[in-house]
């Protein structure tokens, strides 16, 4: 069974997350690579650092704003997708975009249009997310420039 945390839940981990990470606690593995990520983004350590307001603010998006909840989601499953290489092939092409762009961080960020696609696109169709088409998203971005 795939693990489907809440908005709350996730909202939670992340400012849990935070608040080991400035406080120098002791973290379980995907709390030291979203710590990782988080540090990577100090544009939403404001967000993270108050749990109470960023549960509070679950159902007000921001016009032109990323929600950073999000953000950080999609860096911690472009993560672990490249951990276990599924779908299969992913690795490679994340690790040859990371090449070109010479530059993990904003590779990812490439990839986030690539997942966020097929995310939409199979929940807009009512099938199960396309890996293939992911994958080739994610090759065609390695190859341009």
């Amino acid at each position: 069974m795939m693990f489907q945390p809440s908005q709350a839940d996730v909202r939670r981990f992340f400012c849990g997350v935070y608040a080991k990470s400035r406080t120098g606690q002791p973290m379980e593995a995907i709390e030291l690579l979203a710590s990782q990520w988080i540090a990577e983004h100090p544009e939403y350590h404001a967000e993270f650092a108050d749990v109470d307001t960023a549960l509070a603010n679950m159902t007000q998006a921001e016009a032109g704003r990323e929600n950073p909840f999000l953000h950080l989601s999609m860096h911690l499953s472009i993560s672990e997708q490249c951990s276990i290489d599924q779908p299969r092939g992913i690795r490679q092409a994340v690790e040859l975009l990371a090449a070109r762009r010479e530059d993990l961080h904003a590779a990812h960020h490439e990839v986030m249009d690539c997942l966020g696609r097929m995310v939409w696109e199979s929940q807009r169709a009512g099938r199960p997310p396309d890996g293939a088409a992911y994958i080739a998203c994610v090759q065609q971005r390695a190859t341009k420039d």
